[in-house]
C-alpha cells in the first residue's frame, strides 16, 4: 500500500496554518486574520458608510445604495494607506500590509477595493484566508 501523503497543489505542500507560506505565524499578532473578524469588519464599515450615506440620500431610495457602495469604497482607499486598515479593520485588530514588506502605498487600496466592492473576489479565498482582492493587490489582512 502506497505512502499516505498530503496531497500538493502546484507542487506546493499543504501548509499547516492560513499565512505559513507566507512567513506568518499560527496566531496572535501578525498572524493571518481569521474569517470572524473580517466580518466583523466588514459590518462596522458597512454601517459606517450607511450612516454617512443618510446624510445624502433617504434610506428607501434608489440611490441610497450607491452613496453607500461609494462611500464604503472611499474609506477603504482613503484608510488602508493612512491607518493601516478600514476603521472596521482597525476596531477589530486587523490590518492591511503588502506581502512584499513596506508601506501599503496608493495602488494597493485602489486595486483591492475595486475588487471588494465586486463582492466575489473577497470571498474566494486560497489556503492562507487571502481572498482575490488580496492576492491581485500583494496584500494580506493580519492581526494587529
Amino acid at each position: 500500500m502506497p505512502d499516505a501523503k498530503p496531497r500538493t497543489s502546484g507542487g506546493l505542500e499543504p501548509s499547516r496554518w492560513p499565512g505559513e507560506r507566507l512567513g506568518l505565524p499560527d496566531s496572535g499578532p501578525g498572524s493571518v486574520g481569521r474569517v470572524g473578524r473580517r466580518i466583523a469588519a466588514i459590518a462596522i464599515d458597512w454601517a459606517a458608510a450607511m450612516l454617512i450615506a443618510l446624510l445624502f440620500a433617504p434610506y428607501d431610495s434608489a440611490v441610497f445604495s450607491w452613496i453607500t457602495l461609494g462611500i464604503f469604497a472611499l474609506m477603504q482607499v482613503l484608510f488602508i494607506p493612512t491607518i493601516g486598515g478600514s476603521v472596521g479593520h482597525r476596531i477589530v485588530g486587523l490590518r492591511v500590509v503588502p506581502i512584499a514588506g513596506g508601506w501599503v502605498g496608493p495602488w494597493r487600496p485602489v486595486v483591492r477595493t475595486l475588487l471588494l466592492v465586486l463582492v466575489i473576489p473577497a470571498v474566494v479565498w486560497d489556503s492562507d484566508q487571502r481572498g482575490v482582492h488580496d492576492k491581485l493587490a500583494g496584500t494580506v489582512l493580519t492581526r494587529a
